[in-house]
């Protein structure tokens, strides 16, 4: 029985070798005397990620990929050759001495390669922890000199650590683009990217249309979506200079396994590996509905989802096409009621709970205060509108927009406050307008009250006047008339016993004849 018990173990023991040795020996650095084979992965330091080559469903073309390494559901996260797959097992990754990364096929062509401007002495390719495959010195570690890095070169997928945006020193500047389909990671219609014109903001197109916008960044998030400076998950950061505009979001919990994804229909995506569930969660939907439609409302029109139908012209603006505007047109937006006359004086009105306008024509001034703004952008006439560059706490800087206000929609959470110039005759008549009604109602007000006290007032008197009557029949004492004594000697005759009547018990009674 004993003896059966340590061929079990043994057994067992000897099954588990096989994961055992690959702990034991993963890698997450070769140097150009080595190969990684199809079938050998480099496994980051932390075990968090890992290199090597894979097969979508339905296919047996292979592909040099980056995954996750601790979930069950398999999803590639950066992809090498995405456009030129190996038709069989026998591909191989290796790094030259120029300090290039390059995949080879069977027949030891090159079917993909990284790139680099320096000539590395001893190059290295390695996997950090972060998802990020680079090639650098072996001597040299530091970020700002590797010779080349996948995290400037993404597929569909964005990570945290990741920077997203543009680099004008380097000239590179990354996208997100969709698969092709679910068998095929060649790049699809769909592109997600941080657009640098004017000021800074994610756009989504497909080909060169473009279908939706985030916003530009507002100090806490990108202004077109609600709710994202919540997340108790990131911390998120915006940064840009005269070199470089990134963003990136940093996780508070490393334990946290998450992506972001640009799907096969162009929707971005967040999601989350729940372990308990063992599957991951989608979090976030971009375009999350139909008011994300870029500029569906045209020019200085604002769409609102709970309205029907959804779009409509801001307040002091009017359909530029009624009639297409009664079909649902509402490609050609909205015009002033009164048109701007920069020469006889404009003012701002303050629009609440929007989403910024699109920022492709718009400027900035980050140490401006809002009152300053106004002032600057009144002596411009250029300058439609403006609003807070930095919503935090501490507040501060200017956005500007020149042309027409494109994309706004009415946000109930997280929306944000703009400044439209207008007319100053029709503010002016929108003040005699206010007065007048004010008056009128005063006036209004001041009838109904003098109306309930003349009411008051006849009411208390009738009243007063009913008691009165009452109380004067049954309360007030009668008084009988007084007579002197010649007058009652006359009337009974001298008190004669002719006019005696009888006697009682307060003397006699007496007949009196009163002419």
């Amino acid at each position: 029985m004993m003896k059966s018990i340590k061929v079990a173990c043994f057994l067992l023991l000897l099954s588990s070798l096989p994961s055992i040795l690959k702990f034991c020996t993963a890698i997450d650095i070769i140097s150009t005397t080595q190969i990684l084979r199809d079938g050998d992965t480099l496994v980051s330091s932390g075990g968090r990620f890992e290199l090597g080559f894979f097969s979508p469903d339905n296919t047996n073309n292979r592909y040099a990929g980056i995954w996750y390494t601790n979930v069950t559901i398999f999803k590639a996260v950066w992809v090498a050759n995405r456009e030129i797959p190996v038709t069989s097992t026998s591909g191989i990754l290796k790094v030259l001495e120029p300090g290039v990364l390059v995949l080879q096929n069977d027949t030891s062509n090159i079917i993909w390669s990284s790139n680099t401007s320096r000539v590395a002495k001893t190059p290295v390719l390695q996997l950090l922890d972060s998802g990020n495959l680079v090639v650098r010195e072996a001597n040299d570690d530091r970020p700002e000199n590797f010779l080349w890095q996948s995290f400037d070169y993404l597929t569909d997928t964005f990570l945290p650590d990741m920077n997203f945006g543009g680099n004008s020193a380097t000239g590179i500047q990354n996208y997100l683009t969709s698969w092709t389909n679910n068998n095929d990671p060649a790049p699809g219609d769909y592109t997600y990217y941080m657009d640098l014109t004017g000021y800074p903001q994610n756009i989504l197109k497909r080909g060169n249309v473009i279908l939706c916008r985030m916003g530009p960044w507002n100090g806490l998030r990108f202004s077109g979506i609600p709710n994202s400076r919540q997340d108790p998950t990131y911390t998120f950061e915006f940064i840009s200079d005269e070199n470089k505009t990134f963003y990136r979001e940093e996780p508070i919990d490393r334990s946290v396994i998450s992506r972001v994804t640009l799907s096969l229909n162009g929707v971005t995506q967040r999601w989350i590996w729940v372990h308990r569930i063992q599957d991951w969660v989608l979090y976030l939907n971009i375009p999350s509905d139909y008011c994300d439609t870029y500029k569906l409302c045209g020019a200085y029109g604002i769409c609102k989802i709970a309205n029907s139908p959804v779009c409509g012209c801001l307040d002091r603006f009017v359909p530029k096409d009624p009639e297409g505007w009664v079909r649902s047109d509402w490609s050609n937006g909205c015009i002033r009621r009164t048109p701007l006359n920069c020469e006889k004086g404009d003012v701002f009105l303050k629009y609440s709970g929007v989403k910024m306008p699109d920022s492709r024509y718009s400027w900035v001034n980050k140490n401006m205060t809002l009152e300053e703004c106004k002032v600057k952008c009144l002596k411009n006439c250029s300058c439609i509108a403006y609003t807070q560059l930095n919503i935090n706490i501490e507040g501060s800087g200017c956005l500007f927009w020149s042309g027409d206000l494109i994309d706004i929609r009415d946000l109930s959470v997280d929306g944000q406050d703009i400044y439209i110039r207008m007319a100053s005759s029709e503010w002016d008549s929108k003040g005699s307008r206010r007065k007048i009604l004010i008056s009128s109602m005063t006036s209004l007000m001041g009838m109904v009250l003098l109306g309930l006290s003349l009411m008051l007032y006849y009411w208390k008197r009738k009243k007063n006047y009913a008691n009165g009557r009452i109380g004067g029949g049954q309360n007030k004492d009668f008084e009988l008339p007084l007579f002197d004594l010649s007058t009652v000697s006359k009337a009974t005759n001298n008190f004669s016993t002719n006019n005696k009547l009888g006697q009682g018990g307060y003397g006699p009674v007496y007949k009196v004849n009163i002419c």
